[in-house]
């Protein structure tokens, strides 16, 4: 029976065979497989070799990386070596032999620190020994000798961002904590370790949810499918997009391990926009919205960026910190679920606040700073191509300072921002104040800290950069151009204790009436250089700038690295031309280096792809000011900050020794430094309309709240005296006549002066008369006796001793000359 029912099928098969129709359909059914079998083959092969030439030349765009400066670490320093750890591994090292950038091994006392091929230094190892949280020896491992300082390597500041801004900082798989691990494959793919490239029943549950709510909203992608999608594929939900994120998801899996796949993702998948900037991957994401890095992550902060994937701007923790707080607690209850974490660190971790880097600031990437590098690195180095090559580049940037300088921004900002607020009930359309800090090392010029405005997600316009009016912040260069007078010739020669007419007064020049105004119309009658100075009185300026000649104030600004479209006016002593606060910040070096100029830069060294060092950079220093002129200068400006417009640096809580000086345009300005930092730091509008604000209620505020944090960090802390260098005398004078002091002077001051230059006559308001100890002194403007201890830089072009070309007083506004007297009839005035 069985057999007869296998013939009747049998006979009912051939027969359907032998039916042409039957026939078609075959060879139909044959040529469609086959036609599958090719078009499988061709996308296999296709595909196959895409992934093969991504992967061989790296799935990443290779751009360039930008280093801050090396942090060094001295004998007595308190710190431990956990936290040295920590920072080398922020830097890239690692506890591996083979990693390229470096290794270290910690021990209980210790710790042994050994640079690899990649990194900064030319791999001189060293052990660093603690005893009481304090370092008490440093040992090179070179030749075992002692020393008093390391260097750390380098700590990433950023990747060169491409074309598309769209930032990126590559880490390993061995460097991510397992939490975020344990967080992202709980979020996303928890099997992820187990299947091989798809996920059943993950497949199975999400076909299920939809058939149930009539949507396709419901997910099935794998780790492995989201990153062929976002390696290769755009995000268009097709059935062709699909079947290809199939076929290239088949290849990663065979072509990869589960780490390598894993490394790949944390690192490409988009997280969202900070400031102007597209976030890729788990590293950058930590620097953007926590400030710190991926190694240091706590458990509700691995949670909160893995729930950032599912809708990076949905779950954006500024924009809708409540929603990403929600989410960050669906990922912890998914981590305990998985066995991740126990019901108690899931209790404490979503009890954890919303910890994020201050908004806008952007503090640990400087981006301001960073255009700057990029800027210098485009104009300099025009044949590499830094934006597809694997540069390393070293700047001189100090993380900690940086950081401060943001902080103190954001501190500042808001008393600023309070003032403005109460000006906006006369002017309601007043924008937000914008801001420039710039902070460098007098003595090399290295910039170690820059803000260019208060927000860079709003707007990329480096402020730090920006040419503006200095108001009085540029007096100090007409106060420094007559000082000169002393050691350059001329006549007359100027000392601190030179008295000058503050009154109204116009001034011509070129047949051009000037006529400039003091603060609150109050002028002050004859003053002192210093207390002109001090407090800042316009038309004593204006009228000290034509004694020396306006184009002696023009020549020193341009050697003191300011640009050249300041032109020698009356206008120029009263601060009228623009320059940067970059530019001032240099300017001001001559002051704080003892004369010597130093030219601000940002780039120390560039290496290539493999090493090779293509720039390294020397500081630019050339002699501008004799050291003695520059000392006077500094006590000057010590008095800005004791009694003038800068007290209130002072009454702020900055104790340290320190000189400077405020500024009002239509800005706000202060510029000042230690003998350890220079500071400069600009408040205004972009489209320069009056801010309505002196320097000393807008950037003074700034200038304080930075240096006060800068005074904590250990290379800005051990701040010294100034100290006048040989050919510098002090003697007791009378302010109101600037002569010398006698007993019967109400009021007695010391001032300072070049040698040979202190007044010879007692002062004569208060019964003085001349004192014979001074009849051989030398003349004040003979050469100073101590020019061989401390020999007199003469600029290429003497400072005229006529009168200014073009420049004329009116005859009405002008006081009269004083009749310059010979010794005997010095003498005989004694008896009148």
């Amino acid at each position: 029976m069985a057999v007869r029912i296998q013939l009747s099928r049998n006979s009912v098969l051939a027969r359907l065979l032998l039916h042409p129709l039957a026939r078609v359909l075959v060879v139909v059914a044959l040529l469609a497989g086959i036609a599958g079998i090719s078009v499988f083959t061709y996308y296999y092969v296709k595909f196959s070799r895409l992934v093969e030439r991504k992967l061989r030349s790296g799935p990443f765009p290779s751009t360039s990386m930008i280093f801050a400066a090396p942090r060094a670490i001295n004998v007595g320093d308190a710190i431990t070596p956990e936290e040295i750890a920590a920072q080398l591994r922020r830097c890239g090292y690692s506890e591996s032999r083979t990693n390229r950038m470096g290794w270290y091994h910690l021990r209980a006392d210790a710790i042994e620190i050994f640079p690899g091929p990649d990194s900064y230094f030319d791999e001189e190892p060293g052990v660093i020994k603690f005893r009481d949280g304090q370092v008490v020896e440093i040992i090179s491992l070179r030749d075992n000798t002692a020393r008093t300082q390391y260097l750390l390597e380098p700590e990433l500041l950023t990747n060169l961002f491409d074309r598309n801004r769209e930032k990126r900082r590559l880490v390993r798989f061995a460097d991510l904590p397992k939490v975020l691990v344990d967080a992202i494959i709980s979020a996303e793919d928890k099997r992820f370790f187990q299947h091989a490239g798809f996920d059943p029943l993950r497949v199975i549950k999400a076909a299920y949810v939809d058939l149930k709510e009539r949507r396709l909203q419901e997910g099935a992608s794998t780790l492995s499918m989201q990153l062929a999608r976002s390696f290769f594929l755009d995000y268009r939900r097709t059935w062709r997009r699909k079947a290809a994120e199939v076929l290239i998801t088949l290849l990663l899996e065979q072509k990869l391990s589960k780490e390598q796949i894993f490394e790949y993702y944390v690192n490409q998948i988009p997280l969202g926009r900070h400031g102007s900037f597209n976030i890729h991957g788990f590293g950058e994401a930590a620097q953007a919205y926590l400030g710190k890095d991926v190694r240091e992550l706590t458990l509700p902060e691995a949670a909160l960026l893995a729930g950032m994937v599912r809708g990076p701007s949905l779950y954006n923790p500024y924009r809708n910190p409540e929603r990403a707080r929600q989410r960050r607690n669906v990922v912890l209850g998914l981590m305990r679920e998985n066995g991740f974490i126990t019901e108690e660190q899931y209790r404490e971790a979503i009890q954890a606040p919303l910890t994020l880097a201050p908004p806008g600031m952007e503090s640990t990437d400087a981006p301001y700073f960073v255009d700057l590098v990029n800027e210098e690195l485009n104009r300099q180095f025009q044949e590499h191509d830094f934006q597809s090559e694997a540069y390393r580049i070293y700047t001189t940037l100090d993380m900690d300072l940086q950081r401060a300088a943001a902080e103190a921004v954001r501190v500042g900002l808001q008393e600023v921002d309070e003032r403005i607020r109460r000006m906006r009930r006369r002017q309601p359309d007043l924008p937000d104040p914008q801001v420039a800090l710039v902070a460098l090392d007098p003595q090399t010029g290295a910039v170690k800290a820059l803000i260019g405005g208060r927000n860079y997600g709003v707007s990329q316009l480096n402020r730090a950069l920006a040419r503006r009016q200095p108001g009085s912040a540029f007096k100090p260069f007409v106060y420094a151009a007559a000082l000169e007078t002393a050691v350059r010739g001329g006549y007359p020669v100027i000392t601190p204790a030179t008295m000058i007419n503050d009154e109204p007064t116009t001034f011509w020049f070129d047949n051009r009436p000037y006529t400039p105004s003091n603060y609150k119309n109050e002028y002050h009658g004859m003053v002192t250089l210093r207390d002109a100075l001090a407090k800042s009185m316009n038309v004593a300026t204006v009228r000290l700038a034509q004694m020396i000649g306006y184009d002696a104030v023009e020549e020193l600004a341009e050697r003191a690295g300011m640009n050249l479209r300041i032109q020698a006016t009356p206008a120029i002593a009263l601060g009228a031309y623009e320059v940067t606060p970059l530019e001032i910040a240099g300017a001001y070096t001559i002051f704080a280096n003892q004369g010597i100029y130093s030219k601000p830069y940002w780039i120390t060294l560039v290496r290539d792809r493999v090493g090779n060092i293509i720039y390294n950079h020397r500081p630019v220093q050339r002699p501008v000011l004799d050291p003695r002129v520059a000392y006077l200068m500094v006590n000057l400006m010590e008095e800005v900050l004791r009694s003038g417009t800068g007290a209130s640096v002072r009454t702020r809580g900055f104790l340290l020794p320190a000189a400077g000086k405020t500024g009002t345009s239509h800005d706000g300005w202060f510029a000042g430094f230690t003998t350890r930092l220079i500071a400069v730091v600009w408040v205004g509008f972009d489209d320069n309309r009056e801010l309505g604000l002196e320097g000393a209620h807008s950037a003074l505020p700034i200038w304080v709240e930075f240096m006060k944090r800068a005074a904590q960090l250990r290379e800005y802390r051990n701040v010294k005296e100034f100290e006048p260098p040989d050919g510098v005398v002090s003697v007791e004078i009378d302010p109101m006549s600037g002569q010398l002091a006698t007993p019967g002077c109400p009021t007695r001051r010391t001032e300072v002066f070049i040698s040979g230059t202190e007044p010879l006559e007692a002062c004569k308001l208060h019964g003085g008369a001349v004192q014979v100890a001074s009849w051989e002194a030398a003349p004040a403007a003979s050469a100073p006796p101590a020019a061989e201890k401390a020999p007199v830089r003469r600029p290429s072009k003497p400072a005229a001793a006529a009168p200014p070309r073009a420049v004329a007083a009116a005859p009405p506004a002008q006081p009269p000359k004083e009749e310059r007297k010979g010794f005997f009839r010095r003498l005989l005035s004694v008896f009148k």
